[in-house]
């Protein structure tokens, strides 16, 4: 599958008139629990040609392929990636922090400097506090669950507890979260088998309630949303637009700008 990716990725470059700066795995690929149907999702950011930054109408800033079986690609511009980044935006942040690299360009390197910069902790508690709130709400009712969401609902809080701790990114593959929180007991040897067992069922695999898990996830997020971190000042709009021009200068190094 890697050459497939790296050919599509080559393709889109051609196809498109574009420079890929940054492709990744985001999806559970990325997290270390996919299951054997589980997509490729492979996502990048890309730089149009320097001319294309000072339109009047500025293009399409997204570039978004067909599924194509397992294989779920799509990407932005680095102009849309900086005002996201600027945000704090999660998905992107999350895309600079795979452990699953397709294409690194050294034109990408500004903006990964600029993301440690960039993170702001409160934005990141609440992204990863609601995409739990969804699945923590069946919970209290009681309801079966896909297996898959107790493996979400455990990372995005373990994520929430990673960013209240330590004030910066957390890591993308779950495992490390888990080592971190939950090293021994009986939570972890749980989670420890729902992991083999996602490795061996379908995306739609259904479980019936866990109460040991339940109890738990009910309590840490209870516990979490009382200790979201203070807000902070997000970075001057000055160093974006120099991180722009950095990026296709190295990008385009024949171009003078």
């Amino acid at each position: 599958m890697q050459d497939s990716i790296l050919a599509e990725l080559q393709r889109i470059e051609a196809q498109y008139q574009v420079t890929i700066l940054w492709a990744c795995e985001s999806g559970s690929r990325a997290w270390g629990f996919p299951s054997p149907d589980s997509d490729y999702d492979v996502r990048f950011i890309y730089a149009q040609k320097p001319s294309s930054y000072i339109r009047v109408f500025d293009k399409r800033d997204v570039i978004e392929e067909p599924i194509d079986g397992l294989l779920d690609i799509s990407g932005w511009d680095i102009k849309k990636a900086l005002g996201l980044l600027r945000k704090s935006n999660p998905a992107l942040m999350e895309w600079l922090s795979s452990p699953i690299i397709y294409r690194q360009h050294a034109a990408i390197e500004p903006l990964r400097a600029l993301a440690q910069a960039s993170f702001l902790p409160l934005s990141s508690c609440h992204h990863y506090l609601s995409m739990a709130r969804q699945d923590i709400n069946k919970l209290v009712i009681g309801s079966d669950i896909r297996l898959k969401k107790y493996l979400y609902m455990f990372r995005a809080l373990l994520a929430t507890q990673w960013v209240i701790a330590n004030n910066n990114q957390p890591p993308m593959a779950f495992i490390e979260l888990v080592n971190r929180f939950l090293p021994s007991g009986d939570i972890r040897e749980q989670i420890d088998e729902l992991l083999v067992l996602k490795g061996q069922v379908l995306e739609s695999e259904h479980i019936p309630p866990q109460e040991e898990l339940d109890a738990y996830l009910l309590a840490l997020f209870s516990r979490l949303e009382k200790q979201l971190p203070a807000a902070s000042t997000p970075v001057s709009v000055d160093v974006f637009d120099t991180c722009l021009l950095d990026t296709l200068q190295i990008a385009y190094p024949h171009l003078h700008l």
